[in-house]
């Protein structure tokens, strides 16, 4: 039997997106890659070079009998001079491209060349190559090709120490009749290089010194060129020139004797499993290894042996067991199976039958197995597909997409998200991700493909009979743009529960920052008082400049959060209203966080601004006093903050309430406008309360006091009160008008609910 030598996301539900089949099919490509790597690393594993000698110059290997130093080459014709990896070359300066073990040498060699202008020579080049002993011109893979409408070339050299020329000659007047690509005489002609020649010169020459030709092809080239590297075109006439080199080919062998003269001598030096083989060229003989042997036959070890049944390919017949023997291998029949001397093939066994009839059975029944498996997952995701439509048009998709694609609302930002999208960006929810949990929703961060960071709410419940009314709402609030109000990105309707998508806001909460010890010392007066008051300008935004205007109703400090600056912005809009602009009142179902509860709005269920107003006055009082609005480990008189502050000022005893170091840091009189403000906020009768246009208009007026340290509010209250009263009718003026200047661009807005304030 003969040898050959042929070298060769996020995660998903399975019935999510049947990811597990995309990724056994990805395991079985992969395996079978390595395979093959493996198969091809155990078969060339052969040393190339003499031990301890280097077989690389640059990225060029170095076969040995060639070599990069004394003791690793085989004489003088084969030291290869590495001092320049990139230009490698032997002995009379013949530059390296590559080295072949089945006898050539890839090189370079200068183009021959004769210009002319007006009919005068102005330069040329006459290029010789003198190799070494026994390095010939390949006759098999160069020919000598002459270029030039006006030329005829020779090449001259040496076959076994007799003189040698051939040549061709081109004349052409014009390039009417050249072939790109064609080589057979106009403008281009070649022939064949003789065996043996070496030692050779080139020269270019010219009939008429290209008078005739000159505005097309001033020069005639001649060259030897490795075959299929050249072609020719019309561009060749002149770009030629600007080239300067040819790849070409070399023949080399060992010595000037044959192998029937050097095989019982001791320079004789194939190695092991080799066979000798006289060179086609000339003198000298060339090693190789024999069949079912591979390597480097020049080495002393000589070829080793392949292990052909590594091959695939061979003893592959049902019931056959490849043999690797030396030089060979062998198929033998497996045990159940038995040689058919006839047939010359393994046959089975009667009781090799029967098993492979059970194996067949076997396999039938996982083939059966699976693709039944395959089709049930089938239907589960088309059901998971209909389901998600169902859900996104239960949730009011539909209604979306058309309120998005009307003229009116061509500013909408509002983004319809995917399942698969919002679960890659929380890595499937992971809990790790987790920022906040409330009674109605929990609040992940998420990473976009964008590499934009967002809080991603995940409501528990839904009122299917306010779906319209949230989509308008979506629709709204998409487009508000301002900066205290934390934005809303877009939802995905294609779960139970719809999803929504907000900006991420990373420095946490106003009820972390004032409540917990190691952070309320870090807020200052100054930053309290600029969080109030932009909290204000935001909601007082929310009532009059929104279009139509928006009730918060859960105004609260874990409901404002807070930027690297200490930005303020308003949040968790999941208990909000839009107010019809005919209507100031709203009768709605009892909503909101205990100790924040407008008192007026517990016992008549008429939902205001002033409600909002409320609220915003007790959140005045935590950023004063530095507690919690409700407090179950006091008595119960003192539980509700709002009450016990009352108290407290009514006694006068306001100083005894605030927190240590807001009453050091802050002005007596400043701290006692914010509280009075906070009082006239927590009035019981709604119509009693100061609008938020009033509130965000005091309170900026007291934060430029603040921002101007050099008024002295005791002793310069007349100033005071003419830049409190300047700003407040400043502020007055911008508010009447923003509906028309400045919140054109963000009519009929509305935020949604966002329980831990992402």
């Amino acid at each position: 039997m003969h040898k050959h030598n042929n070298p060769t996301s996020s995660p998903w539900e399975i019935l999510g997106d049947m990811g597990f089949l995309e990724t056994l099919i990805q395991i079985t490509c992969v395996g079978v890659i390595l395979s093959e790597f493996a198969v091809a690393v155990v078969r060339f594993p052969y040393p190339i070079a003499l031990p301890n000698c280097s077989d690389m110059c640059g990225n060029m290997e170095i076969p040995y009998p060639f070599g990069l130093r004394k003791g690793c080459y085989l004489d003088h014709n084969f030291f290869v001079n590495c001092t320049n990896s990139s230009e490698p070359f032997i002995p009379k300066h013949t530059i390296v491209k590559n080295i072949s073990l089945h006898g050539q040498i890839d090189t370079l060699m200068d183009i021959a060349f004769d210009c002319y202008k007006k009919g005068a020579m102005v330069d040329s080049k006459k290029p010789s190559l003198h190799s070494p002993l026994n390095f010939t011109v390949s006759s098999t893979q160069n020919k000598f090709v002459v270029v030039g409408c006006d030329t005829y070339a020779n090449l001259n050299g040496y076959q076994q120490n007799e003189r040698f020329t051939t040549g061709c000659r081109s004349v052409c007047e014009s390039t009417r009749f050249m072939v790109n690509g064609s080589c057979t005489g106009v403008g281009c002609c070649e022939v064949d290089i003789p065996k043996g020649l070496k030692n050779v010169t080139m020269k270019s020459h010219s009939s008429q010194n290209h008078t005739i030709v000159e505005n097309f092809n001033p020069c005639g080239y001649a060259f030897i060129s490795k075959q299929d590297t050249f072609d020719f075109s019309i561009d060749s006439l002149r770009t030629l020139r600007d080239q300067q080199m040819m790849p070409m080919v070399l023949d080399w062998a060992i010595g000037n004797e044959t192998c029937n003269d050097v095989e019982n001598k001791s320079n004789y030096i194939c190695g092991d499993n080799s066979s000798c083989q006289n060179s086609e060229d000339g003198s000298g003989y060339r090693c190789k290894c024999k069949d079912g042997y591979d390597g480097n036959p020049y080495l002393p070890n000589g070829c080793q042996d392949i292990n052909e049944c590594e091959n695939r390919n061979n003893c592959n017949h049902l019931g056959q067991e490849c043999i690797n023997k030396p030089g060979k291998f062998t198929c033998v029949c497996t045990k159940g199976y038995h040689l058919d001397q006839s047939a010359g093939v393994c046959v089975a066994s009667q009781s090799s039958l029967q098993v492979k009839l059970l194996v067949g059975v076997g396999i039938s029944f996982i083939v059966m197995l699976v693709f039944s498996s395959w089709l049930y997952l089938m239907v589960k995701q088309r059901k998971l597909i209909k389901l998600r439509q169902r859900f996104f048009e239960q949730n009011g998709g539909l209604i979306l997409q058309q309120k998005l694609s009307k003229p009116e609302n061509s500013t909408a930002t509002a983004k319809i998200f995917t399942t698969e999208e919002l679960k890659k960006a929380t890595n499937n929810y992971d809990e790790t991700l987790i920022i906040g949990r409330g009674g109605f929703a929990t609040v992940y961060k998420g990473l976009l493909p964008n590499n934009r960071i967002v809080a991603i709410k995940k409501s528990k419940t839904v009122d299917e009979s306010q779906i319209e009314q949230f989509i308008n709402e979506v629709v709204v609030l998409s487009q508000i743009n301002h900066r205290n109000v934390v934005k809303l990105l877009g939802c995905c309707l294609e779960t139970q529960v719809p999803l929504l998508v907000y900006e991420f806001i990373p420095n946490g909460t106003l009820f972390e920052y004032i409540h917990h010890k190691n952070k309320a010392s870090i807020v200052s007066w100054e930053i309290r008082l600029s969080i109030a008051a932009e909290t204000a300008e935001a909601l007082s935004y929310l009532h009059f400049a929104a279009s139509p205007p928006i009730i918060h109703r859960d105004v609260k400090s874990s409901n404002i959060l807070l930027d690297s600056t200490h930005t303020a912005k308003v949040s968790d809009f999941g208990a909000s209203r839009l107010v019809p602009r005919d209507q100031t009142q709203l009768a709605t179902m009892m909503q909101g966080t205990l100790g924040y509860l407008d008192p007026e709005f517990m016992q008549t269920s008429q939902l205001t601004e002033k409600s909002d107003v409320y609220s915003f006055g007790v959140v005045l009082v935590e950023l004063l006093t530095g507690e919690k609005a409700l407090s179950f480990d006091k008595p119960e008189e003192e539980r509700s903050l709002a009450i016990r502050f009352l108290s407290y000022l009514k006694d006068n005893r306001l100083f005894e309430i605030l927190e240590k170091h807001i009453a050091k840091e802050g002005k007596a009189e400043q701290l006692k406008e914010v509280a009075n403000l906070a009082k006239r906020c927590l009035r019981l009768k709604g119509e009693d309360r100061p609008t938020m246009k009033e509130v965000a208009t005091e309170l900026e007026g007291l934060r430029k006091m603040e921002m101007h340290s050099w008024i002295n509010v005791d002793s310069n209250s007349e100033e005071a009160k003419f830049l409190l009263e300047e700003t407040s009718d400043s502020y007055k003026y911008n508010a009447s008008n923003k509906s028309t200047n400045v919140y054109d661009s963000v009519r009929d807005h509305v935020i949604f609910d966002l329980d831990d304030g992402r």
